[in-house]
């Protein structure tokens, strides 16, 4: 599909690179917007001994999220297009599971969280990649967001490391697999 190009973008850009770059963070958009309700979800679904460590670790990781949120949709209407926020365009354009785990213990999203934000950074440095050349201004957007994003999962693997730096969550594939194989270390 043609990609429509806008009626003007930022000085120094092509109208098709702005359209170019914009397409890149309508991606972003909609992972942060994802990434958001996600966080608000285990916020609100999160149980067991670790329970108000987690919650309470969760909003402002919330909070920040939804201002990247913010800061993506206006450089994209900067660059002259106009963002797309809808929960039907991002369940339609995403190119990832939604989030599987309800209501269960601390360690077991957290786990399953690690998955998420792997996803989620790799994607982002990928985008701040291949905006590089093209447009500075919105590659040190996405390397700002890059740098609360590698903080907030950090503190979420925090959670899941061994004294000697080994994750509990190391060779699981997927989500489910993290989130059980967090849960089972836990307990043992």
């Amino acid at each position: 599909m043609a990609q429509k190009l806008p009626k003007y973008t930022v000085p120094s850009l092509t109208k098709q690179q702005g359209a170019e770059v914009a397409a890149i963070l309508q991606q972003r958009l909609d992972s942060l917007n994802d990434l958001a309700l996600t966080l608000k979800h285990i916020h609100w679904n999160v149980v067991g001994p670790h329970f108000i460590a987690v919650h309470e670790m969760l909003d402002p990781q919330v909070d920040a999220v939804r201002l990247m949120v913010d800061a993506i949709a206006e450089r994209i209407a900067t660059l002259g297009v106009a963002p797309v926020g809808t929960p039907g365009a991002l369940v339609a354009n995403r190119t990832w599971d939604d989030y599987s785990i309800g209501r269960d213990g601390a360690i077991a999203h957290l786990g399953a969280l690690d998955e998420v934000y792997v996803g989620v950074i790799s994607d982002h440095r990928q985008a701040a990649k291949d905006t590089e050349e093209t447009d500075p201004v919105t590659n040190d957007l996405l390397i700002g967001h890059l740098h609360e994003l590698e903080l907030f999962h950090w503190f979420v693997r925090a959670h899941l490391e061994s004294s000697g730096g080994a994750l509990s969550t190391a060779a699981a594939d997927g989500e489910k697999a993290s989130a059980r194989k967090a849960a089972e270390k836990e307990s043992a």
